[in-house]
């Protein structure tokens, strides 16, 4: 039997797809009309093995991959539709409309451009984020795309043509000469887009420099991936996937963890055959395959999918690692659920599994200050609040440390919360701004010099 191969569709051939005539007209009008505000790309494992196509608009991966009319407030749909549909069409009026919807989604949220960014002499550096003491992320520009995009994507700003709000590095030399510089930094994330859309020998070159001797410190190397989900085959049957797995090897033989970091958004992703035999072959290498995603409307609402997710992973040898609120960025009003909501589905679900998978911690919100998790709600002195904590902070100092906002049942997202007893101000709100650190960096190849960082990330 051949193995499969990838075959993407996009919003210019999902027609070719076989599935394409079980869609009634009205939602192909949709993925027709909004794909040229968000984007789509799906792919034949996903329409072949994901979708429960008798169950469209509503099976889970169905929403999670085609765009829906009501992603968009009905007057923006409506004048979108008149434009992309007319028989003439106004390209520059469709640019200018469709730039204007993705302006006002707030495409960088928490801080990605203003204040994660390192800067060299003053200058962004280009692929890189520094928000927490520990990680630094890592674009590679090879690895800026999807084997199929989520609707929900926070990152979505990477996928559309927005150049001027892309994360992206070519090579990894003003990296390694960054970690060189921080010897404080543990982990490098390796993220997208989705890396694993990289060959291994493209991958390999942004991983080995890694292994340095002189970056010792560098004790755990992450790649953040939806692969696992969306084309398994990877780490199957793809040409260079035994290749693949041989690099994982080498990073485990090296002494540093090579963490995968598995999206997985519903249970039906890891029913298939060929899933649960990509976690095997992952965690067979030595590496850890840790499993995270994102509460979302429409999609996994039902607690027990949760649970069925976390404890088929543990079975396989994976860890169950977050539930994450949806991001405040893109059609979150179509996603986005109560923060009550979102708390009861999740204590619901660890209520069904036993404590091997009770390594999943959320619902956490990756806002601007940090990773905020909703522990619980409670009612102290007569007032019902939430309790909250930092699982990670700009400030490390914040971490672990309750804090406890009043109870509002329609809140969705940190902003919407205010502080409980009277309070006007969150304890993290009261400290002085976070100075900017300068800090010496060796000299990037090529250049006589050195220069000096400065990281908003302290």
């Amino acid at each position: 039997m051949q193995p499969a191969k990838f075959k993407p569709y996009t919003r210019q051939t999902i027609r070719q797809a076989s599935q394409w005539d079980l869609i009634p007209q009205e939602l192909q009008e949709a993925v027709q009309v909004v794909s040229h505000v968000l984007p789509f790309r799906t792919n034949e494992y996903v329409l072949d093995q994901l979708i429960d196509w008798n169950n469209i608009p509503d099976d889970p991966i169905y929403r999670l991959v085609f765009p829906h009319r009501d992603m968009l407030p009905a007057q923006e749909y409506a004048q979108l539709r008149d434009l992309v549909l007319a028989d003439t069409r106004d390209e520059a009026a469709i640019a200018q409309l469709v730039h204007g919807i993705r302006m006002r989604m707030n495409p960088h949220p928490a801080g990605q451009m203003t204040h994660n960014v390192p800067r060299v002499n003053d200058a962004p550096l280009k692929g890189l984020q520094h928000k927490y003491k520990e990680t630094v992320l890592f674009f590679p520009s090879a690895g800026q795309t999807c084997h199929a995009y989520c609707t929900f994507c926070f990152r979505w700003p990477q996928f559309v043509g927005m150049d001027d709000m892309k994360f992206d590095a070519k090579e990894t030399t003003q990296l390694v000469s960054y970690l060189r510089a921080h010897p404080d930094v543990t982990d490098v994330l390796i993220t997208g887009g989705d890396p694993m859309i990289m060959n291994t020998r493209s991958l390999a070159e942004f991983i080995e420099p890694l292994l340095a001797p002189d970056l010792a410190h560098i004790q755990n190397i992450r790649i953040g991936t939806k692969s696992v989900a969306y084309w398994p085959q990877r780490y199957v049957s793809d040409r260079d996937a035994d290749d693949l797995l041989r690099l994982f090897e080498k990073v485990v033989a090296s002494g540093k963890n090579m963490a995968i970091m598995g999206h997985y958004n519903h249970a039906v992703e890891l029913r298939q055959d060929v899933a649960q035999q990509a976690v095997k072959r992952i965690v067979g290498t030595g590496a850890t395959l840790r499993m995270q995603g994102p509460l979302i409307r429409h999609i996994n609402e039902d607690p027990r999918s949760w649970a069925e997710l976390w404890t088929t992973g543990v079975r396989l040898g994976a860890i169950p690692y977050y539930m994450f609120v949806e991001r405040d960025t893109g059609p979150r009003e179509y996603f986005q659920l109560p923060l009550a909501r979102a708390h009861e589905i999740f204590r619901q679900a660890y209520q069904m599994v036993s404590g091997l998978s009770r390594t999943v911690r959320g619902p956490s919100m990756s806002a601007f200050p940090g990773k905020v998790v909703i522990d619980g709600v409670a009612t102290i002195g007569g007032e019902k609040v939430f309790a909250l904590q930092f699982l990670q902070a700009r400030n490390p100092d914040w971490v672990r440390k309750p804090f406890y906002a009043k109870f509002d049942p329609n809140a969705t997202w940190m902003d919407d919360l205010v502080p409980a007893f009277g309070k006007e101000r969150f304890f993290f709100e009261e400290d002085e701004p976070m100075p900017r650190k300068v800090i010496p960096l060796a000299a990037v190849r090529g250049n006589s010099h050195d220069c000096a960082v400065q990281s908003n990330a302290a």
